[in-house]
């Protein structure tokens, strides 16, 4: 992707948080001279290190199953905050007007090779801990073992595991650092205004004031 290097974010930690934080992945593959993509929720390992794994699972019909059987490196886009930036809320507006509307946001690309399982027991150990994961917020978790075992057999059989060793991750923080402290401000303040606190954040997190 287009990295200009003041948005550029290298550090692991941050762009893993994110993948957590969305785990809704566009996971794009190559067939000959066709582009797919598939949107899976994805699970982040942190072994191997330094960059950790992927783990998710495919219905047994998804096409995504071939085409990576004969390309399996693949890259999944992470797409986190965003938000469109109106020139009004830049104070340099008032002074100059030599501004124009833009779009914040936060991304992480991860690039990997895949690997396809479909052994019963680790299908089922999956599951129960992506079920277990995002159960957790609610206050009677539903757990795998909730539903029929003889249902839960069937969907097994209709799934395929995907493994997705991660080779390199780039992250995209497109968060106002390109302009003026006074202006970075004035994003700040509009963003809370509209009720986007997180972007507001980032805003604030890489402020010419706190960066420099």
């Amino acid at each position: 992707m287009y990295l200009p290097k003041q948005f550029e974010v290298t550090d692991v930690a941050v762009m893993q948080q994110l993948i957590c934080d969305y785990p809704l992945g566009c996971v794009i593959t190559r067939h000959a001279e066709e582009i797919n993509a598939n949107h899976v929720p994805l699970m982040l390992l942190s072994e191997p290190l330094p960059l950790g794994r992927l783990q998710g699972h495919v219905a047994r019909a998804n096409p995504l199953l071939r085409e990576v059987q004969n390309n399996p490196e693949v890259l999944v886009i992470f797409q986190g905050a965003q938000s469109y930036i109106s020139p009004a809320w830049y104070p340099s507006k008032r002074e100059t007007h030599q501004v124009v509307p833009t779009w914040n946001y936060t991304a992480v690309h991860a690039y990997g090779s895949v690997r396809l399982i479909e052994d019963a027991p680790w299908l089922k150990s999956h599951l129960a801990a992506m079920t277990t994961q995002h159960e957790s917020l609610f206050p009677e978790p539903w757990k795998l073992t909730d539903a029929p075992a003889d249902y839960l057999e069937k969907m097994l059989k209709a799934i395929v595991g995907i493994e997705i060793q991660i080779t390199k991750l780039q992250g995209k923080w497109k968060v106002s650092q390109n302009r003026s402290h006074q202006d970075q401000q004035g994003v700040i303040e509009g963003l809370q205004a509209e009720g986007n606190q997180e972007m507001a954040e980032w805003v604030k997190k890489y402020s010419v004031s706190n960066v420099s």
